[in-house]
């Protein structure tokens, strides 16, 4: 073999933020021919990410439908990659997470008999709707992975209790803090007027709540207690970027709409969320990924979910998971911002999800699958 022809494969804004470094160290090697194939199961957000990191995909499925269905996703990626399999004929496909683009994805390279990366392998609720449909569309596509990428060594002994063979997984750590590395500045100016006017020297709470299990009374538990938080602390402001899901929108407006110190945004683009999170005191959200990323840049995280596929963040003390009940919100919230001793606690905890080496270690395992090493390279410890 003269070169390994690797394609990776993502839909959504969250997998090209995390696969964008991963694909920039395939096009770094000599001994791979990289494809880049995008869904587009998101477009706009997608795209964002793809302008930011100069990436330009080399077939886009250009899938996304408004009030798409998560059937309609998987048969439109189903069939979209069936002729693009037929034509490019990759050695392996690697795909990212929990997305339906990931699950279709590694289904559509099974019935092609193709070999199957999975990046960010082995993260588990054990609750099949929680969070849903994210759960089992990780669990799914373990099921279909030749190569198990697990960023802790806590996604590991998940992989392995399902029976996951301990050669065919790899310790990498995540390939998020691979990103931040690129996207943060701490000299960074923000696009949005609203946010280069707020004083970054109060007590700013980044806030993001959207997931399907919190909407209706979930959200409207967290919209309540944000409201009783900048009523209760006149040195907090803060900031939530609302998704655009009118579920969710509307039950933000409803509650906290021209209140003072609370500043309703729409979802930023990467870099702009990053810095935000890097500018800001603490961050309040559902989201998977800021339970890694939150913690590189010393921000305790609360997280508004009642499970988490994430928990050693929470052993290593840099999260906290609180529900979504009203009275344990504003609890958790004003003992971070009145006792500094425990802010103190939560920020300066070390982060157990990566040192910015993640892809080059993906890369190197993908070259000891196909025979290009004799040894299976170093592993992320933490």
């Amino acid at each position: 073999m003269n070169k390994v022809k690797v394609m990776t494969i993502f839909g959504t804004r969250p997998e090209a933020v995390k696969m964008a470094p991963l694909v920039k160290e395939l096009e770094r090697r000599e001994e791979i021919e990289s494809l880049v194939c995008v869904t587009a199961q998101h477009r706009e957000m997608l795209d964002q990410v793809l302008d930011l990191f100069e990436i330009t995909p080399h077939y886009d499925l250009n899938i996304m439908q408004s009030k798409q269905t998560l059937t309609g996703i998987t048969n439109r990626v189903l069939e979209g990659l069936e002729d693009i399999f037929e034509e490019v004929k990759p050695d392996i496909i690697l795909v990212h997470g929990d997305t339906t683009t990931t699950f279709a994805g590694a289904l559509a390279a099974f019935y092609k008999k193709i070999k199957v990366g999975h990046v960010e392998a082995g993260l588990r609720t054990f609750d099949k709707f929680f969070p849903y449909p994210e759960e089992m569309n990780r669990k799914l596509t373990g099921g279909l992975a030749d190569l198990h990428f697990a960023p802790t060594n806590g996604s590991k002994d998940n992989l392995l209790r399902e029976g996951v063979k301990e050669e065919n997984i790899y310790i990498t750590g995540n390939t998020v803090i691979d990103a931040m590395n690129f996207t943060v500045d701490k000299d960074y100016i923000f696009e949005s007027e609203e946010l280069n006017g707020i004083d970054y020297n109060k007590k700013v709470i980044m806030v993001t709540a959207h997931r399907r299990e919190n909407w209706g009374k979930g959200i409207e538990n967290i919209c309540l207690a944000l409201r009783q938080i900048v009523e209760s602390h006149e040195d907090v402001e803060i900031v939530y970027l609302v998704h655009l899901n009118p579920i969710v929108k509307n039950v933000v407006d409803k509650y906290l709409s021209n209140l003072d110190r609370i500043h309703l945004l729409p979802p930023l683009d990467t870099k702009e969320t990053h810095n935000l999170m890097n500018k800001c005191y603490m961050v309040m959200t559902d989201s998977g990924g800021l339970q890694e990323e939150a913690p590189h840049l010393g921000k305790p995280v609360l997280v508004l979910r009642n499970v988490t596929e994430r928990p050693e963040a929470i052993e290593a003390g840099t999260v906290r998971l609180i529900g979504t009940e009203e009275e344990d919100i504003l609890k958790e919230a004003n003992r971070l911002i009145l006792e500094e001793e425990y802010y103190s606690s939560m920020s300066k905890a070390i982060n157990p999800y990566g040192d910015g080496k993640a892809s080059y270690r993906i890369v190197n395992s993908i070259l000891h699958y196909f025979g290009f090493t004799k040894e299976k390279l170093g592993e992320f410890k933490r």
